[in-house]
């Protein structure tokens, strides 16, 4: 499959099958992951990977009872360190680990489809609370949560904003 084809069949995937991912496409998952850009190296990141049934059902709770979050056999948690991330010079984005982090999980979102292995970015969490459950602290944030697994059901595509409306040349 092409990067394109990748790209174009994705999708967020919530419901996942309870079979583990074998240890060598983990391993090829978590390398894309690592190898991902970041401004200026900085690479300010770490990810967790939480599988443990508990811990994915407290997690799934504090995502505002999100429970096909706990179905997935893992969870990835992207945690961002502001510390340590390059700080931009524009007016708006002040600090890149947001930016950063996000690319990564990108880089592995692509990969685990390529692989059929679904994923799901979560934004709508108790993020202290859940940084508190698995001991992340200042001045480490938690950016976002990636449950991912095999799927057990496949979405259909969801429309786009024609390319009109998105794309300019030279002028806003």
């Amino acid at each position: 499959m092409s990067v394109k084809d990748i790209i174009l069949s994705r999708r967020s995937i919530r419901a996942y099958k309870p079979d583990p991912i074998p240890k060598e496409d983990l391993d090829e998952l978590l390398l894309c992951l690592q190898n991902a850009p970041s401004a200026s190296n900085r690479q300010p990141w770490k990810f967790i990977i939480v599988s443990d049934h508990n811990l994915k059902t407290k997690i799934a709770e504090l995502c505002f009872k999100q429970m096909f979050i706990a179905e997935a056999p893992y969870i990835l948690v992207g945690v961002g360190n502001a510390v340590d991330a390059w700080r931009g010079k524009g007016t708006y984005v002040k600090n890149w680990e947001i930016v950063d982090v996000a690319i990564a999980l990108d880089h592995f979102t692509l990969v685990a489809w390529e692989k059929g292995i679904g994923t799901c970015w979560i934004g709508a969490m108790n993020d202290r609370e859940i940084s508190e459950l698995l001991g992340i602290v200042e001045p480490w944030h938690i950016i976002a949560l990636m449950p991912f697994g095999y799927p057990r059901e496949i979405g259909n595509p969801r429309g786009r904003k024609p390319i009109e409306q998105i794309i300019s040349y030279n002028h806003f």
